[in-house]
């Protein structure tokens, strides 16, 4: 009886790998609990999860994006972007900067290039080495 639902399923799946994995997740979905879409009629999971495959009471493509997701150890949720919030330094600057204007496209945030950035970095002074450093060497 198998190698015959096999046979019939070829046609619907090519891949007889991928058939295999297929049948194999919807017959463990079988053993879960999940309804059945045929008769059983004395068969085994494995039997019964063919048989839908051969007569498209269940989708090969469907049963494939189940496997993919029950497989997922990871599910990318889509979250929108943090919104740029002005760091503002007091109260009393907040309340002055809120009264000023109720529009937020009034912010402005200052930039600082790279090239900027090193050259103040560069102008930097390491700090002075301790007595006790002095005392090492």
């Amino acid at each position: 009886m198998a190698r015959v639902t096999v046979e019939d399923c070829i046609d619907k799946v090519d891949n007889r790998f991928e058939l295999v994995l297929l049948a194999s997740h919807r017959a463990r979905l079988i053993s879960s609990g999940s309804p059945l879409t045929i008769d059983r009629d004395r068969d085994k999971n494995p039997v019964v999860a063919l048989r839908e495959i051969a007569d498209e009471t269940i989708a090969p493509d469907d049963l494939k994006e189940q496997l993919i997701h029950s497989m997922q150890k990871y599910v990318e949720v889509d979250e929108p972007e943090a919104e740029a919030v002005p760091l503002l330094g007091n109260t009393a600057a907040a309340a002055t900067a809120t009264a000023r204007s109720d529009n937020d496209t009034d912010v402005q945030f200052d930039r600082m290039s790279e090239e900027d950035l090193l050259r103040g970095l560069e102008g930097l002074v390491p700090p002075s080495s301790s007595a006790d450093d002095d005392d090492r060497e």
